[in-house]
């Protein structure tokens, strides 16, 4: 099965030598509850009944030599980790929790729990920190994250955008450039080539047509994709200037994609959900997107490499 859920940890004597991605978390920057929100049909119900949604994060581990790595490092960096472990059956890392972070750019629910790894908290030592060339420009030059690099805690691994680098044998990732907003760095999507499958993680992008080819670049030769769905259709933040954070909503990608999820059911599988997008709790509109060959990504699921 190409997808899988895994609620319970694996015991470490099952292991294969493969890779597997993990799905640790799939909301927006600022989660679900979202802070400032007291709407009734998402973020008051969720604080009513304890539900917690983390931002868009994956796990790859390493099945072989135990390596964890983290996409993202999120505002719930310790909630993620703590369930990377669960699901992959690790333990007694102590300060050195995961082996490498790659992340895709400089907003808020992508980069802030780099703070974690820092002196107050983890206090890693020399953990590879995958991130583009002006990424870790900024980090460099940029307080309170020059620090992290300053005390050796983390070691920024640049690469640029349209490269290629490997995280082991047998496991390449190639970073796409995309169009956001690049306030601090730029955006990359990770393309994560393994032995037998590709997986793609594009969270957040302004507009699919805003690079020549970029869906068709983005999906070639890719058999999971993971793809931004922080809106459904758009309207489900009236109060907010559209131009100040675009997306392309999930309408207009499953137009675009109609005949991929068609012939690929399942493939696409969204991430990134604005604590507004009715698809968290609208049952039927889950079925009607299901129906069109596309899915919600689901905590805890599973992709062998």
């Amino acid at each position: 099965m190409l997808i899988s859920a895994c609620a319970n940890p694996r015991p470490v004597a099952d292991r294969s030598a493969g890779i597997a991605v993990y799905v640790l978390g799939r909301a927006q920057d600022g989660g679900l509850p979202h802070l400032g929100c007291e709407r009734e049909a998402c973020c008051a119900a969720a604080r009513r009944s304890g539900r917690i949604e983390t931002p868009a994060c994956l796990g790859i581990h390493d099945e072989a030599s135990g390596a964890l790595w983290l996409i993202e490092a999120t505002p719930a960096i310790e909630a993620q980790v703590a369930r990377l472990h669960s699901l992959t059956g690790t333990s007694a890392r102590g300060r050195r929790p995961i082996d490498g972070v790659l992340v895709t750019h400089a907003h808020l629910g992508h980069y802030l729990g780099l703070a974690w790894l820092g002196r107050e908290v983890a206090a890693t030592s020399a953990l590879p920190l995958f991130v583009s060339e002006r990424f870790a420009e900024y980090l460099r030059t940029n307080g309170p994250w020059r620090q992290l690099v300053e005390l050796g805690q983390v070691e920024p691994r640049p690469f640029a955008p349209g490269g290629r680098f490997t995280l082991r044998d047998g496991l390449e990732v190639e970073a796409i450039a995309v169009p956001h907003r690049d306030e601090f760095s730029d955006t990359v999507a990770f393309k994560l080539r393994g032995p037998t499958r590709t997986v793609l993680f594009c969270p957040d992008v302004d507009a699919w047509d805003r690079h020549d080819g970029l869906l068709e670049r983005l999906l070639d030769d890719v058999d999971v994709a993971y793809l931004d769905a922080t809106f459904y259709d758009g309207r489900e933040l009236p109060e907010r200037v559209r131009a100040e954070i675009p997306h392309p909503p999930m309408v207009d990608t499953m137009t675009r994609l109609a005949a991929f999820a068609a012939s690929h059911p399942g493939a696409i599988r969204f991430i990134h959900l604005n604590h507004t997008n009715p698809a968290w709790n609208d049952a039927a509109l889950r079925v009607s997107i299901e129906a069109r060959g596309f899915s919600i990504a689901e905590p805890g699921e599973r992709v062998r490499l």
